[in-house]
Parts: C-alpha cells; structure tokens; sequence
C-alpha cells in the first residue's frame, strides 16, 4: 500500500482552497497543514493513501532566456498522469462532476460508464486549477 503521495503546487493557499471543498466528498479530511505544506487523510479512520500538497520551491515560468522549457504541470510528459479518488456511489461521482464545475474546473471527460476498462466502472475525469488530472470513479453499480 501507498502511504502517501505529494504535489508540488505553484500556488499552495489556492490548492489548499480548492481541494478543501472537493476532497470531503471523496472521504478525506485535513490532517495537517503549515505555511509549506498541507496534508488530506482518509475520513473517519480508514486506512489509506494520504495526500500532501507542498509549496514548489522553483517557479513553473521558463527562464528568460529559454523559449523551449515547459511550463506548468503536463499529465503528457514523463511523471504523474492523473490521480484517482475511490467514490463510494455513482451519484457521488455526478456531484463531484458538479462541484469541480461549479469551481471551474475543466470537465475532461463528464460522468459515465467507461467501458474499455473491467467493470463495474463510473468515473468522471477533470482537472485542478494547476492542471493535475484527476478522477472519481466508482467501481459499483450502486446509485
């Protein structure tokens, strides 16, 4: 098992904001947090992978003089390509969905049945103000 997996974010008191809304809905609550970092466990005292969102220490803007380094996070080059949250149901898939909008997120793939993956399997994909992809799925039938 994960004990836990860290983000480096540009913009932490903004992260920290935007996953305080949308992580209570995928059962997890703050752990802790400081000026440099803040940490999300598994609500309730279930067992599970922690998560860390930590300050970047190096700007995501290229230097001056590059016109070819990149910028930002990409879930395209080599690393993390998306994290995904268990949901407990389909219908709290949909309200994550309809959080993330509402929070102006992009919706990069709405609620549905995924069917090139084994099922039962209901997600919906988006992506974080820092351009983390991330995802709820649902491995039941269950509404």
């Amino acid at each position: 098992m994960i004990g836990h997996l860290g983000l480096n974010v540009p913009d932490l008191p903004a992260a920290v904001a935007y996953y305080d809304r949308i992580l209570p809905l995928l059962d997890f609550e703050t752990y802790f947090g400081d000026a440099t970092q803040h940490a999300y466990r598994p609500a309730d005292g279930k067992r599970g992978t922690f998560l860390f969102l930590y300050q970047s220490a190096e700007s995501t803007e290229p230097p001056a003089e590059s016109t070819t380094a990149a910028t930002g996070f990409s879930r395209h080059r080599t690393g993390l390509q998306h994290l995904a949250f268990m949901a407990r149901t389909r219908g709290r898939v949909r309200e994550v969905a309809a959080l993330a909008s509402a929070l102006g997120s992009e919706i990069v793939h709405a609620p549905r049945e995924f069917p090139e993956y084994p099922p039962p399997y209901y997600a919906t994909f988006w992506t974080d103000p820092h351009g983390f992809l991330l995802e709820a799925v649902c491995h039941h039938d269950r509404e």
